[in-house]
């Protein structure tokens, strides 16, 4: 018991090392450079769900930078499941064709490990998303 505290003790502070950090350092680029090429035309340069296209869509895109303040806060694994089709988010299509999970994919089939890859760009939007929360 006392090695399951101690590391779940160090994986916190590390987590906490690496947002504070995050903070520091501003918004991580990579997943900056997926946001502008793949979610800025509807949700903003922002995030604030004012895009170019916005206007022309029959649901507004959501603000995302006000995701931690919805109930159950910023959970990253939702996050990557909205982005990535495992949860149906009707503007990025339905379950069965998912929008973002597979654009990654087909994007990076040069790639010997095109949906590792997919998921890791994913993970860089999520981070990026995290970085424009506001308080």
């Amino acid at each position: 018991m006392r090695v399951s505290r101690s590391v779940s003790l160090g994986l916190l502070s590390a987590i906490s090392f690496a947002s504070a950090c995050a903070r520091e350092l501003g918004p991580p680029a990579e997943g900056q450079d997926v946001y502008m090429s793949h979610c800025a035309s509807c949700h903003g340069v922002d995030g604030k769900g004012n895009g170019p296209v916005a206007g022309s869509l029959r649901t507004p895109p959501s603000d995302l930078t006000a995701i931690a303040l919805r109930p159950g806060g910023f959970d990253e694994k939702e996050v990557a499941a909205a982005i990535d089709g495992r949860r149906t988010v009707p503007a990025h299509g339905p379950r069965e064709m998912p929008v973002w999970g597979a654009v990654f994919e087909t994007e990076l089939e040069s790639e010997a490990e095109t949906a590792r890859t997919g998921q890791l760009r994913t993970f860089e939007l999520v981070a990026y998303l995290r970085s424009i929360q506001e308080p």
